[in-house]
């Protein structure tokens, strides 16, 4: 494990969740709106949910939603700013990811996380233990920052083993129980904490379990 990964930890994300102001943009993650709204509304386990900005974009297009984070605080912020409406259609787990086994756990028409950056052989197993909690012809998103961000002025961790690519995703699932439906580095635009103008790159993959 790299220090990096030990810098993930419940005390570091639960003070930081506990400072005043909103930590992320309170918006849904674009890359999640577009691979998802062509998708009908199931149950969905949205993984890493921080303020729920994205479990409640989908619980307004319909979808049931559990979002699972391990800070309390974080949830807490999420849980504050559920409208009434939606209410019903969210719930919040707390848990540590990296301890979940295989199977473990009910099946989802989605399991989705965005921005999950552990080094390769945590990694490797912890999306493969998500893979596990898909239903049959349900669908698993998974959204990463892309090696290439490494070359840009954006500023990264400097350790390549926490960036994958949409390809090294999908080799990893079992090709006789998925069929992979966007595999890609899609661009975006965006700025440096300096005020740079920058081009950067998610890794994509959605894939849909067909057995």
């Amino acid at each position: 494990m790299t220090d990096f990964d030990a810098f993930f930890n419940v005390d570091y994300w639960d003070q930081r969740y506990s400072e005043t102001g909103q930590v992320w943009s309170g918006e849904p993650n674009p890359v999640l709106v577009a691979e998802v709204a062509p998708l009908a509304p199931g149950t969905a386990l949205e993984v890493g949910c921080g303020e729920g900005a994205d479990a409640m974009w989908l619980a307004g297009q319909g979808w049931q939603v559990t979002g699972v984070d391990f800070s309390a605080q974080a949830l807490s912020r999420a849980a504050e700013r559920v409208p009434a409406s939606l209410a019903e259609r969210l719930r919040w787990q707390r848990a540590d990811i990296r301890d979940w086994q295989p199977d473990d756990g009910p099946r989802y028409d989605l399991v989705s996380t965005s921005f999950l950056h552990f080094s390769g052989a945590l990694r490797r197993r912890v999306f493969a233990t998500l893979a596990t909690r898909v239903a049959p012809d349900g669908h698993l998103l998974i959204v990463g920052h892309h090696p290439s961000d490494l070359d840009t002025a954006m500023p990264r961790p400097p350790e390549p083993d926490l960036f994958y690519t949409a390809d090294e995703l999908a080799q990893a699932l079992p090709a006789r129980d998925w069929e992979v439906r966007t595999r890609a580095a899609r661009p975006r635009d965006a700025t440096t904490p300096d005020g740079t103008p920058v081009t950067i790159h998610d890794t994509v993959l959605t894939a849909r379990r067909v057995q």
